[in-house]
Order: structure tokens, then C-alpha cells, then sequence
């Protein structure tokens, strides 16, 4: 008996506002300013040019949790641009922001 190939959902990743110590970071627009840096890693992002800009990627996604600022990175970013996941995480370290792990619910 064969075993179909397992496809699991990529995890996602949330980076919260909030350093280890409990600060909000600032500037508050952090989380926007970072999915915007972002925003040509995604699917059709390299042919759009100069237009990637006008929206964010869907890999790495601002959002409010809670009432704390977050950005929503998706860990099939880690795949697609290896050096785009390594920045998005050293950016939540070298700032000492929470990461969790968790599961975006659709509202």
C-alpha cells in the first residue's frame, strides 16, 4: 500500500509589536512599512515591475491582533525567497519583537 504525499498548509508566522520586555515598537507604522518592503515577493511580483508597490504581498501581511501591531508571514516565503524570509526574521531579532506561530482565521 502506497502513501499519497502529505501537503501540509504552510505555518504562519506572526510578529507581534511587542518587544521581549512587553514595549510597543515604534515607529507605529512598522508593520505596514514592513510588509511594503516586501511586497514584490509574490506570485507574479517580479513581472509587475514598478507597480509590486501598490499592494502587499501575501506572504507577509500587516494586521492588527488584539489591539497590537503585527505582520503575518507566511513560511512558504521561506521557499519562494530564502534571503526575503531570512530578512523579515532577523528584522523581528535585531528589534527583539515576539514571533508565535499561529493560525490567521478568516473573518
Amino acid at each position: 500500500m502506497s502513501s499519497a504525499p502529505k501537503h501540509h498548509k504552510p505555518r504562519e508566522i506572526f510578529i507581534q509589536g511587542l518587544t521581549h520586555s512587553g514595549k510597543a515598537f515604534r515607529p507605529s507604522d512598522w508593520a505596514e512599512r514592513l510588509a511594503g518592503a516586501m511586497s514584490s515577493f509574490r506570485p507574479g511580483g517580479a513581472q509587475m515591475g514598478r507597480a509590486a508597490h501598490l499592494g502587499y504581498s501575501p506572504y507577509c501581511v500587516p494586521t492588527s491582533v488584539g489591539g497590537v501591531r503585527c505582520v503575518v508571514v507566511n513560511e512558504a516565503l521561506r521557499d519562494i525567497e530564502p534571503m526575503a524570509w531570512d530578512f523579515v526574521m532577523n528584522f523581528a531579532r535585531d528589534n527583539d519583537l515576539q514571533v508565535v506561530e499561529a493560525c490567521l482565521l478568516p473573518t
